[in-house]
This record gives structure tokens, C-alpha cells and sequence, in this order.
């Protein structure tokens, strides 16, 4: 196990280190002016190469490059173009709410994935699998910025109207700040998120719970007396649930790069909003740094999921 995880951070130094040299080479190689974008468009001449030369856009490529490997070792993000804050504080403060979106979303729709697909396929081709094949058909094919306003107008506005105060309105508060808070300002963004992604999760639930219980060990099971419970849970579900986790290490570790779409529905400061505002700014510290951030949840993210299949996988065997 050790020799296996070893190699596998490795494997994931080397691909965060070719993620960070093609984000450098599409910001630095090809045709822009960061200095153009501080200044402005009536900046003189002087002005712009005073500008580039206080950020080192002056200096030979090699070295920028070197010079922006060495600062992200150092754990050294850089400052915002746009208002000269430190990258790593503006990282910080829109960290945990990025992480409470995609966190509690996760639980959701892992959940309600899960269990809808076990449901399904227990009973294949029953009323309860066309309903949740339906449901499920209908939430994917949902977009998430509909699915969110929908829920705002519903959950929000009507029962607002109507003196019914459930849930908060757009806008975070965080949890240091009242839990009650958080929570109310956290539940339509989770279930948002949450049914369009455990669609996802049912249908692969079902595919992959078919499979395994067509095997010959589940007949052996069912054979020998025991519960049809435990056999679904116990020996069905526990063999099936490899895929789910795959993909389920994948989607937590690229939410955590940022939820653009539900945080923008609801207002939520959190990465995927702030990378929207630095794109649409020209802020290229933020921007890249956000980037190779998500890279490496995503890389931490597939470590995790190859270390866990030795543990819910009796078949896998890690050397």
C-alpha cells in the first residue's frame, strides 16, 4: 500500500507540474497584455512598461517561467491585479464556501443516488425502476442555473410573499457566524446541486447493481438462506459500488475547484464566482491560481478513490 500511494503522488507532482506549465503557457504565450488591463486603454506608453516591469513581464519567458514554478513551491500565490490583495487571502476566504456547497451536496446526492438505484434495481423494469428512471431522466436533463432559479422562485419569492420565511434569501453567512444562518442559506444551493448530480448517480447505481446481482455468487448467497436485505447491501451493493466511487472522487474534487453556476444563481462568494470575476477582470494570478488549485483536488481526489477500492473491494489488491 505505501510503495502503491508513493507512486501514486508522484504521478500526481508530475501532472500538477504539466498543468501548471500549459496554464502558464496560455497566459504568458499567447497574446495578451496583462499590463494593458491594470493600466487601461489610455495608459501611455511609460506607463505600461513601468507596469511590466513591476510584475517581471519584461524579463526573458525561461525566466518568468522558473520564477512562477518557485513561487508556487513556496507556496507563494502572488497579489490580485485587480486590487492587490495576496492570492492566498482571497483563496481563503472563498474556500469554505465553495466547500460547504460542494460538501453538502455531496452527501445529498450520494445518498439519494444511491438509494434511488438500489431501489430500481431490486425490481427491474417495475413501476418503482420507470419511476426512478424517469425522475432520475428528468433532473439530468435539467440545467442547473433553470433548476436553481426555479427553486428561488418557488421556495423563495412565493413564500415570501406569503409570509412563509423557510428559507433564506440569496447571499451567504458563514458558519462561524450562526450555524442556523448558514444552514437555511445552504439548503436550496445543496439541493440544487444535488438532483441534478444524483441523476447521475442513480442510473449508474442501477447499471452497475444489475450487473452484480446476475453473478453467481448472489445466487449462492440467496441460496444459502440469507436476507434478501443483506445480500442487496451486504454482497450486491458493497461489489457494485466501485464505479460510484470513481466518480464520486472525481466530481467532489472538481466541485471543489468551484461551483460556478449554482454559486452564481445564489450569490455565493466562493471560488467558482471569484474565477468567474477574474477572467471577466484579467486578474491572471487569480485566475491560474484558482486553476491549478481545482487541478490538484482533482489529483488528491483520484488518491483518495484508489486507496479506498482495497477497502470496499475485497478483489482489489494494491502493491
Amino acid at each position: 500500500m505505501a510503495r502503491f500511494l508513493a507512486r501514486r503522488v508522484l504521478l500526481g507532482v508530475v501532472v500538477l507540474w504539466v498543468v501548471a506549465s500549459v496554464i502558464f503557457i496560455l497566459y504568458f504565450v499567447t497574446p495578451n497584455d496583462p499590463a494593458r488591463v491594470i493600466a487601461g486603454k489610455e495608459a501611455t506608453a511609460q506607463t505600461l512598461a513601468a507596469i511590466r516591469h513591476h510584475l517581471g513581464l519584461d524579463r526573458p519567458l525561461i525566466d518568468q517561467y522558473g520564477s512562477f514554478l518557485w513561487r508556487y513551491l513556496q507556496g507563494n500565490l502572488g497579489y490580485s491585479y485587480y486590487n492587490s490583495e495576496p492570492v492566498s487571502t482571497i483563496i481563503a476566504q472563498d474556500l469554505p464556501v465553495t466547500a460547504s456547497l460542494a460538501v453538502g451536496g455531496a452527501i445529498i446526492w450520494l445518498v439519494l443516488g444511491v438509494l434511488a438505484g438500489v431501489l430500481a434495481a431490486r425490481r427491474p423494469r417495475s413501476l418503482a425502476d420507470r419511476t426512478v428512471t424517469s425522475v432520475a431522466l428528468f433532473f439530468y436533463s435539467m440545467p442547473t442555473f433553470l433548476l436553481g432559479l426555479l427553486a428561488l422562485t418557488i421556495f423563495f419569492y412565493w413564500l415570501h410573499i406569503e409570509g412563509i420565511d423557510i428559507f433564506a434569501p440569496p447571499g451567504y453567512v458563514g458558519l462561524s457566524q450562526s450555524v442556523s444562518g448558514w444552514f437555511s442559506h445552504m439548503v436550496l444551493p445543496w439541493l440544487t446541486l444535488a438532483l441534478v448530480t444524483a441523476a447521475i448517480y442513480a442510473r449508474l447505481t442501477r447499471g452497475s447493481m444489475l450487473d452484480v446481482l446476475g453473478e453467481d455468487y448472489i445466487r449462492t448467497a440467496r441460496a444459502k438462506g440469507l436476507s434478501e436485505r443483506r445480500v442487496i447491501y451486504r454482497h450486491g451493493l458493497r461489489a457494485a459500488i466501485t464505479p460510484i466511487v470513481t466518480e464520486f472522487g472525481i466530481d467532489v474534487g472538481t466541485l471543489l475547484g468551484g461551483v460556478i453556476v449554482t454559486e452564481s444563481v445564489y450569490g455565493l462568494p466562493g471560488l467558482g464566482s471569484q474565477i468567474l470575476n477574474s477572467v471577466t477582470d484579467g486578474d491572471l494570478p487569480v485566475t491560474m491560481s484558482i486553476a491549478i488549485l481545482a487541478a490538484a483536488f482533482v489529483v488528491v481526489a483520484n488518491i483518495l478513490v484508489d486507496a479506498i477500492y482495497a477497502l470496499i473491494d475485497p478483489r482489489v489488491r494494491l502493491s
